[in-house]
């Protein structure tokens, strides 16, 4: 499909997941878990992580700071030929 093409689907929303990290936790732990528990996390600002369109890896970012909010830049894409 054109690039030209596909402008007709442009305001489509679709769902774009950023996985920052993943944690193991006993049974025991998530029953401690409370309204305020913080739940460390292995990953830092600049690491890489994937980002996934409608659950295919399309692209490649690294966590940034933004004042006191997370984001991710745009590091690479996942291009199949």
């Amino acid at each position: 499909m054109a690039l030209n093409e596909m402008t007709r689907f442009a305001d489509v929303p679709i769902e774009v997941e950023v996985e920052l990290d993943r944690r193991v936790l006993s049974v025991r732990e998530i029953l401690e878990l409370e309204e305020g528990s913080v739940i460390g996390m292995t990953r830092s600002a600049g690491e890489n992580i994937d980002l996934y369109v409608g659950g295919k890896l399309v692209g490649y970012g690294e966590i940034v700071l933004i004042e006191s909010r997370i984001g991710v830049r745009i590091t690479d894409f996942n291009i199949e030929d």
